[in-house]
Order: structure tokens, then sequence, then C-alpha cells
């Protein structure tokens, strides 16, 4: 029998996080069983359970982590001001983003789900949100973030809410205007955030 080093282990790890990530976005939580799940990775249904102690167990960590992810490749590079938020919410709410459900936003793929998931699911949820809406706020507000919270939340929900929609939509030209529309509107609440 081969012995594998934690470093192989660790990487091992961190692909079946990966997949599931993926294939959660896609195929929804209760869509995606552990055997499919296990052969995105490469791997079989046994290897599993060296990783994790339950398929709810995989889902608080693909959470946490697609939400980590985002926060480090959306709004951690985004400039504070205006300009930065308007990069977020364009880069958020563009047909490339719609139209790549795997790689796309964990919110906008999941939510429905998410609100019917463990106790511990929902509160990675809510940390990774969090961490989220706060890099939101230090951009709306980087003078004082705090005060620029529940804005932030809000933002997020509509272009949450807005992305959602658009891919439920069959007629590609309706769900393009929605986008266009919901990039517009998130400008609008910037704007008159900033006036208050």
């Amino acid at each position: 029998m081969v012995r594998y080093g934690k470093e192989h282990k660790s990487e091992t790890r961190r692909r079946i996080i990966e997949t599931a990530g993926r294939r959660f976005k896609q195929d929804g939580i209760d869509g995606s069983g552990v055997s499919t799940l296990m052969k995105d990775a490469g791997l079989t249904n046994g290897a599993f359970y060296a990783h994790f102690a339950s398929k709810d167990d995989l889902v608080t960590t693909a959470i946490a982590d697609q939400l980590k992810a985002q926060a480090e490749s959306v709004v951690a590079p985004a400039e504070p001001g205006r300009a930065g938020l308007e990069q977020i919410a364009r880069g958020y709410l563009s047909p490339q983003h719609r139209d790549s459900l795997g790689d796309g936003c964990p919110n906008a793929a999941l939510l429905d789900e998410i609100g019917r998931c463990t106790d511990t699911t929902r509160q990675a949820y809510t940390d990774g949100v969090l961490v989220l809406i706060d890099g939101i706020a230090t951009r709306m507000a980087p003078e004082a973030p705090s005060s620029a919270r529940v804005k932030a939340l809000s933002l997020l929900g509509l272009m949450a809410g807005a992305l959602q929609l658009s891919r439920a939509l069959t007629d590609s030209q309706l769900a393009d205007e929605l986008l266009e529309q919901g990039v517009d509107n998130a400008l609008a609440l910037l704007d008159a955030w900033q006036r208050d």
C-alpha cells in the first residue's frame, strides 16, 4: 500500500473542495452526490471520508472557500470609491459571469439551498458574506466602512438577484437588458448614497 505525505493529502483535499464548489454551483447542492463529486475530482468514493466527515462538512467547507475566492478575486482588487464599485458591479452583472455557473458567484447560484442547509453551513455562509460586504463597504466609505455595511449588503442583494433572474430567463436579449439595468440600478444607488 502506497503512503502519501501530508502535502499530497492537502492537495487532494483542495481538489475536492474546488471541484465540489464548481459542481454545487452548476447542479445545486442537492443535485450533487458524493460519487459525482469524487468522480469530478478524479478520486474514489472511499477517499472522500479521509477528508470530510460528511457531505454537509464538504458543503460548509466549499461554500466558505467559494466566498473567500470571490472576496479575493472580485472585491479585493477593486479600488476604493465609485470607480472600484462600478468595476465590481459591471463584472458581477456581466453576461460572462451569468453564463459561467461553475466559476461564478455562490450567492446567485446557491442562496435558495443555503437557506435550507445546516446551521454550520449557514454560519460559514454568513461569515463569508460578511467578508464580502466589509470589502464592498470599505470601497463605499473608506473612512468609515462600518457605516456602509448595510448598504453594501443591499448592493450585493441587488446584484445577486439580478444575476439569478438573468440566468433564469430564456430570452437572451431580455436577460442582457436585465444585467445592464442591474448595473444602472447599482450605480444609481451608489450615487444616491453618496449624496446622503
